[in-house]
Parts: C-alpha cells; structure tokens; sequence
C-alpha cells in the first residue's frame, strides 16, 4: 500500500513523525485533520476533524459531555473496544476507569478523531478511534 499525502495542519514534531512513520494505515480523515495538544487549542471552523494522541484532550473532550470511559464486553481486565458511555445510555457498554482507557489507547498507538461541534454549531459528540495497525487504510 502506498504512502497518503498528509495535509493535517497544527502538527507538532511527534505527530508528523507519527503520521509519517503511519501513513500508509491510517484514515483520510487523520491524514488531513487538525491537530490538538492542550486544551487550549480548538476547532478553526464547526463541524472541523480534530485529531489528538494527548490523554488530557480526551480526557476534557468526554467530561465536558459527561462521557464515561467504557468498554464493549465482559468483565476482562483489559478492555477490547473503546468507547464512551454518553450520559449513562451504554446498553451492552461496561463503564472503566480513566486509567483502565488511556492505557489500553497509549498501547495500541491510536489516535483520537472527534469534533467539538456539527456543522450547524451545537455540540457534537462525535468520535472515532484511528489504529495503524488496521487493515483498511
């Protein structure tokens, strides 16, 4: 598979090396999405991708819509799918803790793509989670 044109903008050093070093694995959208590093960073434009690798990002991204960490499945020590329980609708979702998520994000390397509002400006909840080591690039 060939290597993808990165056109994200606000990279630091570790994520353009990141995206380099990935490319070929990664999604269009991490490939061309703004990326965050504080808290103090955000969205140029509503409804824009934003992308991060920076646990207190993720972190302010869910409390600020009372999302809980949460995984898909059984009572395993370690998480399989990472998701966040929105306000306590979780259905088949078993909530984590903080440290229980980040950790299993940090060793699969993934990347955070989310917005912070729609298009039409109310807030979004939108996330999804970017691994290198997926199939489909």
């Amino acid at each position: 598979m060939a290597t993808q044109e990165i056109k994200a903008t606000n990279l630091a050093g570790d994520d353009r090396k990141f995206l380099q070093k990935h490319s070929k694995w990664l999604s269009k959208s991490t490939l061309r999405a703004k990326w965050i590093h504080s808290g103090d960073e955000h969205e140029d434009r509503k409804g824009q991708t934003l992308a991060t690798r920076e646990p207190d990002v993720i972190r302010s991204w869910a409390e600020a819509r009372d999302a809980k960490p949460a995984t898909v499945g059984t009572q395993r020590e370690q998480p399989r799918t990472l998701r966040f329980d929105f306000q306590g609708n979780g259905g088949r979702l078993r909530t984590i803790d903080w440290d229980a998520w980040l950790r299993t994000f940090q060793d699969r390397d993934l990347v955070f793509l989310y917005q912070e509002h729609r298009r039409d400006g109310r807030e979004s909840n939108f996330f999804r989670l970017d691994s290198p080591e997926r199939e489909d690039g």
